[in-house]
């Protein structure tokens, strides 16, 4: 075994088109012995799976890491599929962040698109993955390529396709893309010239910040002051030309991760969900009071918002930005379809019956709210919010800014009846919201794994012991989602129905982690009773936690 290994490695170190993880792999080949190689086994155990996520890993030599044979292999296997649907000499568009080897990985995929016979062109710089998917469609590209890891950590990179609607890709292009994958041989047998691909100019972006302008309605106020971090990614540039396109005032930008750093040296990990990732934002909120704080991930397809709450700021949640956006476009008057996916709050199906609105139920990701038909909002509670579909079909961290922000406004503006400025705020229509439609609490209970197992053996254990309670609620219906439901394809999760509660288990798509996602509704007649039924959902929340903790054994 050790010496079918030394010989896999070699055979791959033959034909590794970069210096430095062939540097890197011919070292970890010396130094393997018979009684050391499990390095090189978990590099050599099998190849980096192409899903709906795209690839997803650490970077480094071998199959099962990010580097740039995978690349040209996955470019080179999207490039069959769309060649036997007879879309070769389309165009292909490709963007990039700001991390290590982004840049070579776009570069290869142009190279290998252009010797297959498509005509490629990258983006300009390293921009915000919604400015690709924008281009997709404003470009009539057959498809679209992404070569960033989001929030993933800094040794980590990716590979994300959309096709020509401009929507990520869903099965079976997943498994159709990855047998044209695994079918190419040899990295010789792949023509990649040194050029023939263009290099997009700064007028695909002018296009994206134009169409921002029809997020926000004629008139709006646009007063709200934001600080806004970056997280050390490529959100700086166009977030800030798009606020001022809009007449808000300047951001007062987070200096030490406005930037891009694929370092990411300020952050464990650059996810503004994460614990610690917003303390530099705060610090800053705390000198120039704004109304509000607005942070992107480091491809700029999500948007957090923080409020000050008391004497201090936090951060909202998904779910709770969710909910005011969409409540901003019903009073805005919207039509269309409203949707979210499972692991989101059920408050959005509320706020949609009560506004005559269309409502729809997705599977996780946007490359299923995107697909929804007649869609005019999607979100799901990791941040994401789809404010334009039209013209980015996808999460959008930069729109979705703008329209926080014109919220924001709107309530600072708001006069109360006898004149006098009320100063209210994005929390006071959280109140009114959970006064009218009841208070949904979320919470979520996130374990991280080194070894994938734990999770495999969580979820049999959910499996093959369902809870009949959490809290001391009732679980009134165990689904076990893989059998799919009337409404849902199957995926891999598992949902809870309770006496006033929800829970849903499913291991992350991109990220070792299993991701349990709780909800608690309690009644709230009026402002205030808001005291109380925090104080109910908070005490559920918690005792829920435990109590699912404990039986997945994790």
């Amino acid at each position: 075994m050790h010496d079918d290994l030394i010989a896999r490695a070699k055979a791959w170190l033959a034909e590794d088109p970069d210096p430095e993880t062939r540097d890197e792999l011919a070292k970890l080949i010396d130094t393997t012995d018979t009684a050391d190689t499990a390095e090189l086994t978990a590099r050599f155990s099998g190849t980096l799976q192409f899903g709906t996520a795209g690839l997803r890993g650490e970077l480094g030599a071998g199959p099962m890491r990010m580097n740039r044979s995978v690349v040209i292999r996955a470019a080179a296997g999207l490039a069959a599929y769309l060649a036997q649907r007879n879309q070769r000499g389309g165009l292909v568009v490709i963007g990039y962040d700001a991390r290590h080897k982004s840049a070579d990985f776009a570069r290869d995929t142009a190279a290998v698109m252009t010797g297959a016979g498509f005509r490629a062109a990258v983006l300009p710089r390293p921009l915000p993955t919604p400015v690709l998917a924008f281009a997709i469609r404003h470009l009539g590209a057959v498809a679209g390529v992404e070569v960033t890891a989001s929030h993933n950590p800094p040794r980590d990179n990716g590979y994300k396709v959309y096709l020509g609607d401009g929507s990520q890709i869903v099965p079976p292009a997943d498994a159709e893309i990855a047998a044209e994958i695994d079918a190419v041989r040899a990295l010789a047998d792949v023509p990649r010239p040194d050029s023939g691909w263009d290099t997009l100019d700064d007028s695909v972006l002018d296009a994206y910040l134009t169409r921002t302008d029809a997020v926000l309605a004629p008139g709006s106020a646009r007063t709200a002051r934001t600080v806004y971090t970056a997280m050390h990614g490529v959100g700086k540039d166009t977030l800030v030309a798009a606020f001022a396109r809009a007449g808000f005032p300047e951001p007062v930008l987070v200096a030490e991760q406005a930037e891009p750093d694929p370092d990411f040296p300020t952050v464990a990990f650059p996810n503004p969900e994460e614990s610690g990732a917003m303390d530099l934002a705060f610090a800053k909120a705390r000198e120039s009071d704004p109304d509000l704080i607005v942070a992107n991930d480091p491809d700029a397809d999500r948007c957090a918002v923080a409020v000050k709450d008391g004497a201090d700021w936090r951060m909202l949640r998904g779910d709770e930005v969710g909910a005011l956006l969409a409540t901003h476009l019903v009073a805005r008057g919207v039509r269309g379809t409203f949707a979210e996916s499972i692991v989101s709050s059920s408050l959005l199906g509320r706020i949609a019956e009560k506004a005559g609105l269309p409502y729809e139920e997705t599977l996780t990701g946007f490359k299923w709210i995107a697909r929804v038909e007649d869609l005019r909002y999607g979100y799901e509670e990791a941040l994401g919010y789809c404010v334009d579909p039209e013209g980015v079909r996808d999460k959008d961290g930069i729109t979705a800014a703008l329209l926080i922000t014109e919220l924001a406004s709107e309530l600072k503006e708001a006069r109360s009846g006898g004149g006098s400025a009320s100063g209210r705020t994005l929390l006071d229509l959280l109140d009114d919201i959970a006064v009218e439609h009841g208070l949904h609490a979320t919470d979520q209970l996130s374990v991280r794994v080194e070894d994938l197992s734990v999770i495999a053996r969580a979820m049999e254990r959910l499996r093959e012991q369902p809870p009949t309670a959490l809290a001391g609620l009732a679980v009134t219906r165990a689904e076990d989602l893989t059998r799919g439901t009337d409404r849902l394809p199957p995926t891999d999760g598992l949902r809870y129905t309770l006496d006033g509660a929800r829970v849903i288990v499913r291991p992350s798509g991109t990220e070792p982690k299993l991701k349990c996602y709780l909800e608690v509704v309690v009644p709230v007649p009026t402002h205030a009773d808001l005291p109380a039924a925090r104080a109910k959902a908070t005490d559920l929340l918690t005792r829920i936690k435990r109590d699912l903790s404990a039986a997945a054994g994790i």
